[in-house]
């Protein structure tokens, strides 16, 4: 069967909840087998691994910002595609994309903590960085595998995976071209325009708070009641696929930490005059920012913890059932015939090679901490259970939260690894700069084993949504992981050596320089937050029984309040755009249409946000800045061009159904 006879768009039933004896049929069908491993997606993956992963390591570390390659690696591969006398298939650009997305993951999983090492003034080897990048990157990829089927086919509908969708709308689109591709190309004009006149014009303001009106200022001020939200048209188009439901429960979290535990926290301390717990000033000099970040940002981690422990109970099931089918692949003899009875969009590794994978990587990471990192062999092994536990355990919410919200708590759960890491090795009698070493190494394995989880689910979901077999995702995600890893070590080594990470023309490296300081203080027995952790564990467990699901509750509390107020924003036009007709054909199309602009708004946001940070690199950025964001009118121009985009994604969906019934 060739792929131009198959069907234009995702089936209607892609994003829905499927009924009994639904089943979902991608994109290109089980029975197609269209090329897909190529010299061509492989040779062009391992070029935008390496590309993306310079490129975001550089940016990462000099100008602080982060952005994600995912989207515009499926932009260049549809872009791409038409280049060559085959036009390349829908599952190469798969292919493609997914092998160079490893770059994202492993920039994250590396400039959030090893910059530390430089930062620390620690002694820092090539292998050591690399390893660390590397075999976090494998422990990623083989405790996802048992879990893939629960997360993409059996949670099918229940997720949004609002990244995962732009990706899949992005390639769908460029294959089948015609009036979505026109839709798609519209919004990610409209978004990466409209985010790029605020991030490098600075026309209007990113982020307004209820300070601008200076009655709400001074409620800001004297009680410490603040909201805010950012008006960026990629995170409202998140808020759109991820929908009403989970909008709603990630922003109750933001409202329990900005608009209850922030000024309850100011009331009963803002007599004091000395600091509380570990903060550096007291609460009566704080202002609301502070007192979220100091304190009320460790409940909702304790949350995110907790959550990963009930996501593991949850899913037990399916991973005792997937480490119990390996183990008897390994000691059964067992028919070569009977695993290619499995459809192929349904075929993974065999358990068996996840398994000796699993037990090869750590093994590896044993060795790797006994004769590479520390001289004994009991703090090598105190070392590999710190990781092999928090990764195995952290993986699940690095899956989910990327499934539910497409933002991953890597940096928060990081966060805690190390707090774990260093009182660990402190009572095991490892301190100073050896224990700083193994705390920050350990770190930058779990960083980047939970980065790459986090994403590789958005990427297993998009093959699964367009019929790519999955086993050769898995396969070739190492080959990313590898080409990413050996590029990241080079920047890394490169960029301190030429600015380094100290003294007045420091890279910036902000959440290393965060990370850094946190080892510090705890190798000098500083207490951590624990009851405010506790707090959080508690908070989940409630969660839990009143049947509010806690990681998205939790992740509103950890993350700041502007990114998740614009996601309801999105999620009630969601809401209203797909229930406003008595039609539910026409509330589909809808729905449809207005997935194709939210996607279009994303993929537009992801582009620009490159360029933009392309642009500030050289400094270009201020000479460009209007100044206008600064000023007060600059909020004014942000609520106005906030509401505008709201509305041209509103009555964009409902174009969907210009051709509905009188009575729609």
């Amino acid at each position: 069967m060739e792929e131009s006879k198959g069907p234009r768009r995702l089936p209607p039933n892609a994003y829905k909840v499927l009924g009994p004896g639904e089943t979902y049929q991608p994109y290109v069908p089980a029975s197609s087998n269209i090329p897909e491993v190529t010299v061509r997606s492989v040779g062009i993956g391992i070029v935008m691994a390496a590309v993306f992963t310079a490129a975001a390591a550089y940016l990462g570390l000099k100008i602080g910002q982060v952005f994600e390659a995912a989207i515009p690696i499926a932009i260049l591969a549809v872009g791409m595609a038409g280049m060559f006398a085959r036009r390349s298939t829908i599952s190469e650009n798969v292919i493609i994309q997914s092998i160079g997305a490893a770059s994202g993951t492993v920039v994250a999983g590396m400039i959030f903590t090893l910059p530390g090492l430089f930062i620390l003034g620690l002694d820092v080897r090539f292998y050591q960085t690399f390893l660390a990048a590397l075999l976090g990157g494998f422990l990623g990829i083989v405790f996802l595998v048992p879990l893939r089927r629960y997360f993409v086919k059996e949670q099918h509908g229940l997720l949004p995976f609002p990244e995962g969708t732009a990706i899949a709308e992005v390639l769908v689109t460029g294959e089948g071209g015609g009036e979505q591709a026109k839709v798609l190309v519209k919004a990610a004009v409209i978004g990466g325009v409209y985010d790029f006149c605020v991030a490098t014009f600075g026309l209007w303001r990113e982020v307004v708070s209820t300070r601008v009106v200076p009655a709400l200022a001074s409620v800001a001020d004297s009680a410490k009641l603040v909201a805010k939200i950012n008006v960026g048209a990629a995170v409202t188009g998140l808020g759109y696929i991820i929908g009403l439901k989970y909008a709603s429960i990630i922003v109750a979290g933001s409202m329990l930490s900005w608009l209850v535990l922030i000024p309850a926290i100011w009331y009963f301390g803002r007599h004091l005059g000395v600091p509380v717990g570990s903060a550096d000033i007291p609460v009566s000099q704080m202002a609301a920012e502070d007192i979220f970040t100091n304190y009320v940002r460790h409940i909702g981690i304790g949350g995110i913890a907790m959550a990963g422990i009930i996501g593991i109970l949850k899913s037990s099931k399916i991973i005792v059932s997937a480490f119990t089918v390996g183990f008897k692949e390994i000691f059964a003899k067992k028919d070569a015939a009977a695993g290619e009875a499995v459809e192929r969009t349904d075929r993974d590794m065999k358990m068996s090679n996840v398994i000796i994978i699993i037990v090869a990587t750590l093994l590896a990471i044993f060795l790797f901490f006994g004769l590479g990192v520390v001289d004994t062999w009991g703090i090598a092994g105190i070392a590999l259970v710190v990781v092999a536990v928090i990764s195995f355990l952290f993986t699940t919410v690095s899956a989910r939260a990327i499934a539910i919200v497409g933002v991953n708590p890597v940096s928060g759960m990081t966060l805690m690894t190390l707090i774990l890491a260093s009182v660990i090795l402190v009572k095991s009698g490892l301190r100073g700069d050896a224990g700083m070493l193994s705390a920050l190494i350990i770190g930058g394995v779990v960083c980047t084993a939970l980065a790459t989880a986090g994403a590789f689910i958005s990427d297993l979901k998009v093959g699964y949504w367009l019929g790519t077999t999955p086993r050769n995702q898995e396969r070739l995600k190492f080959v990313g992981i590898l080409v990413a890893a050996l590029c990241v070590t080079g920047v890394l080594i490169l960029l301190n050596r030429v600015y380094g990470f100290t003294g007045p023309k420091a890279l910036a490296a902000p959440q290393a320089n965060a990370m850094a300081a946190v080892i510090k203080a705890l190798m000098a027995d500083t207490t951590a937050p624990w009851f405010l952790y506790l707090a959080g564990v508690f908070m989940a467990i409630t969660l839990e029984l009143i049947k509010v699901p806690p990681l998205p509750f939790a992740l509103g509390m950890y993350l700041p309040i502007q990114l998740n107020t614009p996601m309801l924003a999105g999620g009630f036009i969601a809401h209203l755009v797909a229930t406003r007709s008595k039609n539910d054909e026409v509330n589909t199309r809808r729905r449809e249409r207005g997935t194709l602009i939210a996607s279009g708004f994303i993929a537009g946001g992801a582009l620009m946000g490159v360029v933009s940070a392309l642009i500030a690199l050289p400094g270009w950025n201020e000479k460009l800045n209007t100044g206008i964001a600064e000023r007060p009118v600059g909020e004014v121009i942000a609520v106005v061009a906030f509401l505008a985009l709201c509305f041209y994604l509103f009555y964009g969906a409902k174009r969907g159904s210009s051709d509905e019934p009188a009575n729609g």
